[in-house]
Order: C-alpha cells, then sequence, then structure tokens
C-alpha cells in the first residue's frame, strides 16, 4: 500500500490459506519475503507443452524448507505480450514479442484419483503466486490446503505477467518507496499535497521512461488471458482456480472471456469490478473503518490483551498525530513518521490475529520504541530489514493503473480528501490521496470486461462480513454480474475465508472435488 503505488486500493494479498497460523498482514513466521530465485530452464513457446524441473530450492528459499511429502517442479511459458495481435502481430505495443510466466506445481506423494490442477492467486495484483502454491502446500496445520484437496489436485501457483518471476516490472527505487510509505496519510496543506504529488509524479515519469507504450499491457484482462495459455500448458480441458482478493477480478474476466472453459472458480474476498477508481476507494474506506471499529470494541472488550483500552482509536488517532510532529526513531536513526504508523494500522487489520500486536505496537510507541510499528508495516511494504522492496508496488501500479480508464483530477482527488475526511476519518485521506498514483500514470489503459459469464458453470464467490479491504458488500454485487455466482458469507474478521474454519472449508471443498453448490444463502458463524 502506498499513497503513489495506490496502496490500499491495491487489493493486498494475506496468503489467506496462512492467515490463522503464520501470517500478520504480509507478514508470516515462514519468511514470506525471502529472496526469490528465477525458476531454472527455457521458458516453453506459446501452444507447446512445457517441461517440468524439479525445485526445491524454491520452498527452500521461500519457507526456509519444503512440506514434507510434496513434491515441487518448476517452469515456464512463453505468452503473447499482447494477447490482441499475438506473438505472430508485427505492429503496436509488444508486437511479436513475449512474456515469460513463471509456474510452480506442488504435488502430494499421496495424491489419489487426480482431478486435474488448482491455480492458486493470491492477490496484490502484484503478490506471487509461485509463493502462495509453496505456502498453501504446507496443509492444514499451517492454515494451508486440506490434505483432501492436496491429494486430488496438484496446486499449481503462477506469477502473473510483470510480478516477482514473470518478467518483473521494476521502476520504483526504494528511497521512493520509503518517502511513499513514510509521508503523511491526510497532508492537509497545499505544500505536503504538491509534494505528494510531485513524488507520484517522479515515480510516473520513471516508470514510463522505461517501459512506454508497454505499460497497458500489464492489465488485468492480458493476465486473464495467460491463465487460460496456462490451463492448457498443465493439460487441463477445464479450469479449476482458487483467488484470493484481487485474483477474484483475474477469475471473474476468465470467467467472461472463457466460460466453457471453466470447471470450478472460487472467487475469495470478492471485488465488484464495476467499481472504477473512486467508488473502488470509497468502499474500501468504509471497510478499513468498520474493521478498526471492531479492532476499538475488540480492545475495550479484552483490557487485559489490549494495553492501549479502553479507546484504541484515541490512541492510534494520538500516535498519527504525535508523529507527525516529533517521529520516534530506531537505534539506526529511522523515523516512524504518521505514515509508518499508519500502515501498521492498515496491515493489523487484515487479519483478527494482528489486532493485539497493533495495540502493543502503539503502546510501545508511546513509549518511544517504534519497532513494533515498523515491523508490522514492513510485513505489509514488503520492505527487508536492508530497506529493500520487492516489486510488489511496481506491478501493483501498473496492473491498477493499466485497468483504469478514468482517472480523477487532483482537484477532484483534493474535494474527496476533504469529503471523506469527515465520513472516514481514520483512513478516507488516505484512500482519496491513493488515486494520485494513476492520475500521475503515464501511459494509456486496457480496461477489463464487467458483464455476465454466461455459459459457465455456478461459481463460488466467498465474503467475509468484517472484510476491510474487499467490504462484503462486494461478494453479492460480483455474484450478480457474473450471473452464475452463489454467494457463500464468512460472519468473521479479517480479509479472506478459506481456510478459516470448519464450515468454510467443507463447503469450499465440496465445491472444488464434486462440484456440489453450497445452498442459497448459506451462511457460516465467526467460529
Amino acid at each position: 500500500m502506498t499513497r503513489t503505488t495506490d496502496p490500499i486500493r491495491r487489493r493486498r494479498l494475506t496468503l489467506a490459506g496462512l492467515v490463522s497460523a503464520v501470517v500478520v498482514a504480509a507478514g508470516c513466521t515462514l519468511p514470506a519475503l525471502a529472496p526469490r530465485s528465477d525458476v531454472e530452464g527455457e521458458a516453453a513457446p506459446p501452444g507447446t507443452t512445457p517441461t517440468w524441473q524439479a525445485c526445491p530450492e524454491v520452498a527452500d528459499e521461500v519457507v526456509g524448507r519444503g512440506a514434507p511429502g510434496i513434491r515441487y517442479e518448476c517452469t515456464r511459458i512463453q505468452v503473447p505480450r499482447d494477447w490482441a495481435g499475438g506473438s505472430g502481430a508485427t505492429t503496436g505495443p509488444g508486437a511479436g514479442e513475449t512474456f515469460e510466466i513463471a509456474l510452480i506445481r506442488a504435488r502430494s506423494d499421496k495424491q489419489r484419483d487426480r482431478i486435474g490442477s488448482l491455480l492458486v492467486n493470491p492477490g496484490g495484483p502484484g503478490g506471487s503466486g509461485v509463493d502462495t502454491a509453496v505456502y498453501l502446500s504446507f496443509g492444514e496445520q499451517y492454515g494451508g490446503l486440506p490434505d483432501r484437496i492436496m491429494e486430488r489436485f496438484d496446486i499449481v501457483g503462477f506469477d502473473p505477467r510483470g510480478v516477482a518471476r514473470s518478467s518483473p516490472v521494476e521502476c520504483i527505487s526504494d528511497a521512493d518507496l520509503d518517502a511513499v510509505f513514510g509521508s503523511d496519510p491526510d497532508p492537509q496543506n497545499q505544500e505536503s499535497f504538491d509534494d505528494l504529488v510531485a513524488l507520484a509524479n517522479r515515480i510516473g515519469q520513471g516508470c514510463g521512461d522505461k517501459y512506454g507504450d508497454q505499460l497497458p499491457l500489464y492489465g488485468t484482462e492480458q493476465a486473464a488471458r495467460d491463465m487460460d495459455a496456462i490451463r492448457a500448458a498443465v493439460g487441463d480441458d477445464k479450469l479449476t482456480y482458487l483467488g484470493y482478493s484481487y485474483g477474484t477480478l483475474l477469475g471473474a474476466t476468465y470467467a467472461q472471456l472463457f466460460p466453457s472453459r471453466v470447471r470450478a472458480l472460487v472467487l475469495d474476498g470478492a471485488i465488484d469490478p464495476r467499481q472504477g477508481l473512486i467508488e473502488g476507494s470509497e468502499s474500501q474506506a468504509k471497510g478499513f473503518e468498520r474493521a478498526f471499529d471492531n479492532f476499538h470494541r475488540w480492545c475495550a472488550a479484552n483490557a487485559a490483551r489490549c494495553p492501549i483500552a479502553p479507546d484504541a482509536r484515541a490512541a492510534v488517532i494520538s500516535a498519527i498525530d504525535k508523529a507527525r510532529v516529533s517521529p520516534a526513531r530506531s537505534a539506526d536513526g529511522r523515523e516512524a513518521t504518521a505514515g509508518w504508523v499508519f500502515y501498521a494500522v492498515i496491515s493489523s487489520l487484515y487479519t483478527e490475529s494482528g489486532w493485539q500486536e497493533l495495540a502493543r505496537a502503539i503502546d510501545q510507541l508511546e513509549g518511544g520504541n517504534p519497532q513494533g510499528v515498523f515491523r508490522l508495516a514492513d510485513s505489509y511494504a514488503d520492505r527487508d530489514d536492508k530497506g529493500h522492496y520487492t516489486n510488489l508496488f511496481d506491478a501493483n501500479t501498473a496492473i491498477n493503473c493499466a485497468d483504469e480508464e478514468e482517472r480523477p483530477n487532483l482537484d477532484r482527488i483534493r474535494q474527496l480528501q476533504s469529503q471523506w475526511r469527515t465520513q472516514y476519518p481514520l483512513f478516507g485521506p488516505a484512500l482519496a490521496t491513493g488515486l494520485i498514483s494513476c492520475t500521475e500514470w503515464p501511459g494509456g489503459s486496457d480496461p477489463y470486461p464487467t458483464g455476465r459469464a454466461d455459459g459457465a458453470p455456478p461459481i463460488l464467490i466467498v465474503g467475509t462480513t468484517g472484510d476491510p479491504a474487499t467490504p462484503y458488500e462486494q461478494t453479492p454485487a460480483l455474484a450478480e454480474m457474473l450471473g452464475v455466482g452463489r454467494v457463500l458469507t464468512w460472519e468473521g474478521e479479517g480479509h479472506t475465508a478459506y481456510p478459516q474454519t470448519a464450515c468454510i472449508t467443507q463447503a469450499v471443498d465440496a465445491y472444488l472435488i464434486d462440484l456440489t453448490v453450497p445452498a442459497e444463502g448459506t451462511r457460516c458463524p465467526a467460529r
């Protein structure tokens, strides 16, 4: 999340399958952000069968070890940069060129009665599906996929075009990302606002200089077409897919483009594709305010576990205000400015398990120790202890802005900042100024479709009532848009639901394995 890279609206990945045991927002005790190795081997040309090679080193580098009884194999495929012209095109951006898409396959030694491949995407946009497949392969004891899923499917993860190992977009410096995350979440005076605009402009200029008219080729529709090439490459007649957060948009786009090639799609943490930049940002402002209110109430009811009780909202607002004028410093001189405190808050709201850590971090900050704040914020930002970032935000910005045809001007953004400060005081201003990123982004756009998936089988849309990043209201909206969506509701907290509880897990597993669709109106309790 970054205001110049539209951090909150980026539909942040949570590696949902690991949330319950090892994930706090983007960070986890299995090191999610270890250096990534390239997937070895030559990329298979478009339309050819790829060669898979054993790659246990990928699991070693992502997690520190492989899951017991799981074999990891990797490959690459080539896809046209622009599917409209194909790899044989001779004119237009990217004509005749290809991107390389990195894949990993996790296969259980206990596999039996194999159904096919389960393609997974964690969201973002910008999240690594290769990493996610590794995480999910660790099974139920770590919040990963249930054994019954691992026994029936190969788990196939892919890094979408522009992400991590797949022809990555890399054009935003570590220094600029530090400036983005550290900047004031509500720059009220004109000078501070102008500084934010200048930062976004500098980032956009640098990316435009490097990638030029090919920036729109990183959009969602192109990536959805890549997914069909992956389906063919793994030898499946129809696609079985598990997409979280932004991954629901990829899945919904695939269903519209290739409805007859859908076997089963689970879309968890739904995005309403019909929402534009402004509508989507306001929806998230509402969602984060609602999630923070839930945290505030939890604190008041659990004072022994919440050192900032009884008024958590006042404590957080006070911490942000103090950081504006006198930020705490770590031993290396790094300052916990208002922006870093704000992103620590955002990070903690993706899972209910993050609430207690946020309370401790704010309490420690009051005593002059910013380490808890940095730990939370850095986990969200994909920033390591040396100040280096992955390409998550480079890709995130390129994809989000390629998707958006209409971008508000700066005067409109300034109006929304003031308006949303009243309506959504803690999160509204940052969501408004987050719109600057695409306003200052160069290049054209390539919007995805927003229609029905006529001809597709039932698609399972999973929503969480306390979801801050993809508010629950978007779940029935996506189901209605597709025309074949069936809603499954989890009355819980945090971003995404599967496989958080037995009720959710049983319903999703039955759908993936047997194509059994939950009864209309099925709701699962929080516990």
